[in-house]
């Protein structure tokens, strides 16, 4: 029987859920079946887009509330509600767009429903196969001011790459928030999200136990990476993965399995069922 102290479970996905193949475990998979049957909801809490989520939402059959875009959307796929949004806005997103074009960066932009690119680049090949987006190819200077732009993100993997991408940080990081994240399939390139200022997987969360009419004190977390400290510090309890930085391991009240060794069921069979 599941602790009736807590009455939400939010998962991080990639190094938490997914392993290096990109695989749920079947016993993550059972685990997480069997919190649901108990009564608790389980929401996924990603930076990654929701055309990039669905798969997983679906292979597991979660239905109701998720995170994405690294806590700038709170939406519900099977119902098609928003719970909580902040996009960027209009005036910073020209600015994006002037300095990746005279800095020559691969940069990419994402409404709620669509992925903008300029061209197509390696950085589009891995969002196609790997995350199952296609991309949108567009000049953005045509879509700017139309679309509702909620996240940019920099793809980055060589030296230089990554030497523009620290410069485009500093430029920008009064005014927009950004985090640096990886997934085990691609150990050597970093995917950095760009969001509004102030956004955080913690924020998200805020919106959506409000929404649920719940406490933080009865939100189990899990995650792995530097942009989960926010989530992890919001949440009753807080679970790191056994891969996760020291900073998130400092915030965490448990370490669990890593991902290679089903560390979200070890974490679920141990404080829930």
């Amino acid at each position: 029987m599941a602790d009736n102290r807590y009455r939400l479970l939010v998962i991080d996905i990639d190094g938490t859920l997914l392993d290096v193949s990109g695989n749920i475990s079947a016993e993550d998979k059972k685990a997480l079946g069997e919190v649901v049957t108990s009564g608790i909801p389980v929401s996924l809490s990603t930076g990654r887009v929701v055309q990039a989520s669905l798969q997983y939402i679906e292979y597991l059959k979660l239905e109701g509330y998720h995170v994405f875009f690294d806590g700038a959307l709170v939406y519900s796929p099977d119902r098609d509600e928003e719970v909580y949004v902040d996009p960027i806005t209009s005036e910073l997103v020209d600015q994006m767009i002037d300095y990746a074009r005279r800095m020559e960066m691969g940069f990419d932009m994402y409404s709620a429903t669509h992925f903008y690119a300029e061209r197509e680049t390696w950085a589009t090949d891995i969002r196609r196969e790997y995350f199952k987006i296609i991309p949108t190819i567009v000049d953005f200077r045509d879509i700017w001011q139309t679309e509702r732009i909620i996240k940019g993100t920099l793809v980055v993997s060589s030296a230089e790459e990554k030497a523009k991408a620290n410069d485009f940080y500093l430029h920008f990081r009064d005014r927009l928030s950004f985090s640096w994240t990886k997934t085990p399939a691609y150990p050597e390139v970093d995917f950095i999200n760009i969001i509004a200022h102030g956004v955080s997987k913690g924020k998200a969360l805020e919106a959506l136990v409000s929404f649920l009419g719940i406490s933080m004190s009865e939100v189990v977390a899990i995650g792995d990476g530097r942009n989960d400290i926010p989530l992890l510090s919001a949440a009753g309890l807080a679970i790191a993965m056994e891969n996760a930085p020291d900073e998130l391991k400092a915030v965490a009240d448990h370490v669990t399995l890593d991902a290679e060794h089903h560390g979200v069921a070890a974490a679920v069979n141990k404080y829930l069922l």
